[in-house]
């Protein structure tokens, strides 16, 4: 077996043949390394790494432990790298910010220590924008993450560097953290599968407001069974995060086949009024068919999202003047102007002003929660644009309509975010440019299983995934 096809197997079929001693930790560490060193400088996914005989010798310990026939994890000996805004215990993490450059965290997040008791072997960082802010992976820390399919193109963000690791065999698996559209929109921009799970689906610790329930963790992957193969072991209730769904993460070990004849469910273009570009629209137009022939009724459809960007736009000022104002007062000139930008939108915020976009998030839960008991699944755009020029911060304007601030082209996700309900990005085909274009699968609440198995059903027909970026073959 050559190390590409190491490097490009789903992450189910390489624990299977670990676990079985058809592969060992060693060899697919080496096939990993390999691929990191010879592809990672032209895309600038994985920021901070061990070094190599460190890595090959927590893979060794990995063999040793087979041998001696030691009860191993579902992730046994997998290389994982983490998002560099989630702490980990003995390497650098810096949340993309010249202030926090050379911080190392005496502790691990919640995340990487379940990743970690499942035995997955970690290696090192990927990119993320500054704080998370904003879905185009740059910083002055790391420079920018470039998309493998067109390296004049961005990844998309925050979750950028993980999505990009995936797509170029670099990585199995990787985890991502989205407020508004963190793990979709990088999924979306390449050809990756990105899970925005329900809010305490998987609990996050650290974290300074414990009950907030708009930024998630979840999983990344190439395939939506690896993503459920990772969920199964990242979900699951801990005492650390109040909103942790009771729920364990073995409930994602079951198999995702379903038969979906007369399931029905609602198509829609543009959420009702967002402008998208028309590359977009053609290639979600393009697949619909196969959501029929899965034997779905599709109809087109949407809630009404009425105060879903004035809700998440509240929630998120506030969220960055509760995480970083303090921060802002003593290194204000160390931070990107987005970020400033953020900070004192909440500093502006009333405490009425907060009331009642809370108010509102209800209404528009219930307006959804009805919409739903119609349709089982909502299918619509993940991004409102294709990847964008690397040298362009963020999108000003689409199909002629000009874009009030940094984030509003992401609307098409974080319209979903604010309503609680799980939704999936899954690769769906490629525009006239070759640039990949996703299809994002909404679920009903808490039924993050249930958008995993349509995504399960779409991916198969399509087999979209499996085009590689040539990048990853150099």
């Amino acid at each position: 077996m050559s190390k590409s096809e190491i490097c490009f197997m789903t992450a189910t079929e390489m624990v299977q043949r670990i676990r079985s001693r058809k592969l060992s930790c060693r060899a697919v560490m080496e096939a990993h390394l390999d691929q990191i060193e010879r592809v990672n400088p032209i895309v600038n996914a994985i920021v901070t790494q061990i070094s190599r005989r460190q890595a090959l010798a927590r893979a060794d310990a990995g063999d040793e432990a087979l041998v001696h026939g030691k009860n191993t994890g579902p992730l046994h000996g997998l290389p994982m790298a983490h998002k560099d805004l989630v702490p980990t215990q003995g390497m650098r993490t810096t949340s993309g910010s010249p202030i926090y450059k050379d911080f190392v965290p005496d502790h691990d997040g919640l995340i990487v220590e379940r990743l970690k008791n499942a035995g997955a072997l970690t290696i090192g960082k990927t990119n993320t924008p500054e704080f998370g802010a904003g879905s185009q992976t740059f910083n002055r820390v790391f420079g920018e993450t470039l998309n493998p399919y067109d390296t004049t193109k961005t990844c998309g963000g925050s979750s950028g560097g993980a999505a990009v690791s995936l797509a170029c065999g670099m990585l199995p698996l990787a985890d991502g953290s989205p407020m508004g559209g963190s793990l979709r929109n990088p999924g979306n921009f390449c050809n990756i599968t990105g899970f925005r799970t329900s809010p305490g689906r998987v609990p996050v610790w650290p974290r300074f407001t414990g009950w907030f329930p708009i930024s998630v963790q979840g999983p990344m992957a190439r395939t939506v069974e690896d993503v459920a193969l990772m969920l199964s072991v990242i979900a699951g209730p801990d005492p650390r995060s109040p909103i942790a769904i009771a729920e364990p993460g073995n409930l994602f070990t079951r198999p995702l086949e379903r038969n979906f004849k007369d399931v029905k469910i609602a198509w829609s273009k543009d959420l009702g009024e967002l402008p998208v570009d028309s590359r977009i629209t053609q290639v979600l137009e393009n697949q619909r068919h196969v959501f029929e022939d899965l034997g779905c009724i599709v109809e087109e459809g949407q809630p009404d999202f009425r105060d879903a960007d004035e809700i998440f736009k509240v929630w998120r000022a506030w969220s960055f003047e509760l995480q970083l104002g303090e921060l802002m007062e003593t290194q204000r000139e160390q931070m990107k102007d987005t970020v400033i930008w953020n900070i004192e939108a909440g500093q502006k915020l009333t405490g009425p002003q907060i009331g009642r976009a809370e108010i509102k998030r209800t209404e528009l839960y219930h307006r959804v929660r009805e919409f739903m008991e119609t349709y089982e699944f909502l299918i619509c755009p993940v991004n409102q644009v294709p990847p964008f020029d690397i040298d362009q911060p963020y999108i000003e304007e689409i199909a002629g309509i000009k874009m009030e601030t940094y984030i509003d082209w992401m609307k098409s996700c974080y319209y979903i975010t604010v309503t609680g309900l799980p939704a999936i990005s899954v690769p769906c085909g490629f525009t006239p440019q070759g640039l990949p274009v996703g299809v994002q699968i909404v679920g009903r609440h808490n039924d993050d299983f249930g958008v995993l198995q349509l995504a399960n059903a779409f991916e198969k027909a399509t087999e979209f995934w499996k085009q590689r970026p040539s990048v990853a073959y150099g």
